[in-house]
């Protein structure tokens, strides 16, 4: 049997000959032309017109010379759809500026020269997106026409012969959603695998061999580094969470990762990190865990947490909403049930922790507010206060440092403060007042009765301001100002 052989043509004549039936796109056994998507003729074309590299496409000939095409069938029928069919270019297109050299013309149209009577070029840009091939600019549509496809030919075939090159050809698996997703990453790749080569992934039985090769383990650091430093700006998307990433995370971030996986591995018992770790709730644990490697606790505490939790703590009601009851709300890819599981389990844990730490009843916590705010608050007074604190921080991002754990004594003071001078301090006004704070305060002083004390002075004044407001708008409304 002949060897195969190679030919070129240009795209010009390659698409001439399929329209012409020269090269034959409709073998018995061939999968119907049309199968690929927009998304992927987009990125065919932009091959095409920026001169990159296209795959050869594999023919068979017959004895009596009929090419017929075994492998890229899509690609030929997306090219003759562009080419013939008034096919345009989606608006989904990631990289659509096309750079060319025209000639430069004057006002007039006409083609300038040099001194020496050479033709001047200069280099311009045109953006494909929305655009037809009869859209392009004349050096583009030549670009396309002139573009070369490489093919393979296998001769003295027949339609058993040609059948078995398409089923061989034809034996691989494309690429999935998690795995397409990770080409956007292109910045932190190789942090992603010195991640995963981390005895988390690698000693510990918590991810099945097939999820290990299909781009869930990949996928799984992605969205742990988005909850973790980005969640403001949650993506549902694998692909739109990997773009968002390559563009505005850093080595430090995944660092970070690394590191709180190492420290996980080391502490926490193989059975629970395979019953918490799932693959649909590793990255929103791991955030909780990186709040908590922040507040100086012993790795033990976080692993006693996630003990109590497995052992029942799940089912423990918080605001009157348990976990497992959002868990089952909408997408678990849903930016607002992942921060309404994230405030319930940092709730549970920092109560958990909370009562490691008591001592007759009263906690070091609950001395802060006794000594600064009311000397007769009890413990079971604070539900109340931080059931008010949650509604009224409603308006501040979830990244703020207001939120950070060590901030939580003067953030409930301000709370039990505001709460006991209800007539002041409604509802609008504390979610207005801690919106506008956040805004001018991104940070809090470290001293928590000093901070106490700061916010507590510009809490005072935000109100007089308002009261001064109001009675100016009365004033004129009674004098007929309005």
């Amino acid at each position: 049997m002949a060897k195969p052989r190679k030919q070129t043509y240009t795209m010009d004549m390659y698409l001439r000959k399929i329209r012409d039936k020269d090269i034959c796109d409709n073998a018995d056994v061939q999968r119907m032309a049309g199968a690929w998507k927009n998304g992927q003729m987009n990125e065919l074309i932009f091959t095409v017109l920026t001169e990159d590299y296209i795959p050869p496409i594999i023919l068979g000939e017959e004895e009596s010379s009929q090419l017929w095409i075994i492998d890229g069938l899509q690609r030929t029928s997306s090219l003759m759809r562009y080419r013939y069919g008034n096919q345009k270019i989606t608006s989904a297109i990631e990289n659509s500026v096309i750079p060319y050299r025209t000639r430069r013309k004057d006002d007039n149209g006409a083609i300038m020269l040099d001194g020496n009577g050479n033709i001047l070029w200069e280099d311009v840009e045109f953006s494909i997106r929305n655009k037809t091939y009869g859209d392009l600019p004349d050096e583009l549509k030549k670009k396309f026409n002139e573009y070369q496809i490489e093919t393979v030919i296998h001769e003295e075939c027949n339609t058993r012969r040609i059948s078995t090159l398409i089923k061989r050809y034809n034996n691989h698996t494309s690429m999935n959603t998690a795995q397409r997703a990770f080409t956007h990453i292109d910045h932190f790749a190789k942090d992603v695998r010195r991640i995963l080569d981390t005895g988390f992934f690698t000693e510990h039985d918590i991810f099945t061999e097939n999820e290990k090769v299909n781009g869930t383990v990949e996928r799984v650091v992605l969205e742990s580094v988005m909850c973790m430093f980005h969640l403001d700006h949650w993506k549902k998307s694998p692909a739109d969470v990997a773009r968002y990433l390559n563009i505005n995370s850093d080595r430090e971030e995944f660092r970070k990762l690394g590191d709180n996986l190492c420290r996980l591995a080391d502490t926490v018992p193989d059975e629970l990190l395979k019953k918490i770790f799932t693959v649909k709730d590793s990255f929103i644990w791991l955030s909780l865990y990186n709040k908590f490697s922040g507040d100086g606790y012993d790795d033990k505490r976080f692993s006693a947490f996630l003990k109590a939790f497995d052992d029942g703590l799940r089912e423990k009601p918080v605001g009157g909403r348990r976990f497992n009851e959002v868990d089952k709300e909408g997408s678990t890819k849903d930016k607002t049930v992942i921060m309404s599981k994230l405030r319930i389990l940092e709730k549970l844990m920092y109560e958990f922790l909370s009562a490691d730490e008591e001592d007759s009843g009263e906690t070091e916590f609950l001395g802060f507010l006794k000594e600064n705010v009311d000397g007769k608050i009890t413990a079971e007074d604070i539900g109340y206060y931080t059931d008010n604190l949650e509604a009224w921080t409603i308006g501040i991002k979830e990244s703020s440092k207001l939120n950070d754990r060590k901030n939580r004594p003067s953030m409930t003071a301000i709370a039990v403060y505001a709460s006991q001078n209800e007539a002041d301090c409604d509802d609008e006004t504390m979610t207005d007042w801690f919106a506008d704070y956040e805004a001018r305060n991104p940070d809090y002083i470290q001293n928590q009765k000093d901070n106490y004390l700061h916010m507590k002075g510009d809490l005072d004044q935000y109100v007089r301001n308002k009261k001064q407001e109001m009675d100016g708008s009365s004033k004129m409304l009674l004098s007929g100002g309005l």
